[in-house]
């Protein structure tokens, strides 16, 4: 079973379609995958998918109050695991945002983006905040699960790949190795991270078209 996180914070309608797209793409059935609320499914689960959209600091109210988080932390250690957008920032130990405690699974701070920091063009105009549309991602080192995504950072620009973006905030990790694709808005960016069966990305593949599909193909593969 492939289990969607349903804490009622999440994109999981949108999620959902697209893992069925996946699967129907892979000729497997959709009901493979299911929307999880309940703790004790998810943990019979054999990969999970957890997204996220909107506050941090709700999001984790809502993984707190719907009592999966304790089950989540359980299957971040060993199942084949996506976490999407705000998905994403939840793995890291703080964010800027309303000073929220994250999940600490992997070392790092969520921050803001700021008009500071650079700027969209060469005017210098300041960066609107959120970063909302698609935005090209290069990957700064080979992954199973981004596998022909886009070229490494040294390959043509042309190689790299387009993703969707809505957000306000990215992480920052600490441990350089972490990760895994960067974008630029003003600055660069981390936009999507991994470490032994943990893959997230700060863009949404359910909203990416083809290289959103073939990245949840990959991941429904994935045998970390």
């Amino acid at each position: 079973m492939i289990a969607i996180v349903d804490y009622g914070s999440g994109n999981v309608r949108s999620v959902q379609r697209a893992v069925h797209a996946a699967l129907q793409a892979l000729a497997r059935n959709e009901e493979e995958v299911q929307r999880v609320s309940a703790p004790e499914l998810l943990v019979t689960a054999e990969r999970v998918i957890f997204p996220g959209q909107g506050s941090m600091n709700d999001c984790m109210a809502s993984l707190e109050s719907s009592g999966l988080k304790q089950a989540l932390l359980e299957c971040v250690k060993t199942k084949p695991f996506l976490g999407i957008c705000v998905g994403e920032q939840m793995l890291f130990e703080r964010s800027e945002e309303k000073s929220t405690t994250g999940l600490g699974v992997l070392p790092g701070e969520v921050v803001r983006f700021h008009a500071q920091r650079g700027a969209v063009d060469a005017k210098a105009e300041p960066l609107k905040v959120p970063h909302m549309g698609w935005n090209r991602v290069r990957f700064l080192r080979t992954h199973p699960v981004t596998q022909g995504l886009a070229g490494l950072k040294q390959a043509s620009v042309n190689d790299s790949a387009w993703f969707y973006f809505v957000h306000s905030y990215h992480a920052e990790p600490f441990i350089s190795s972490d990760r895994l694709g960067e974008a630029d808005y003003g600055i660069p960016f981390t936009c999507a991270v991994a470490r032994d069966n943990i893959v997230a990305t700060q863009f949404h593949p359910e909203k990416s078209a083809a290289a959103g599909l073939q990245l949840l193909q990959q991941f429904l593969q994935w045998k970390p």
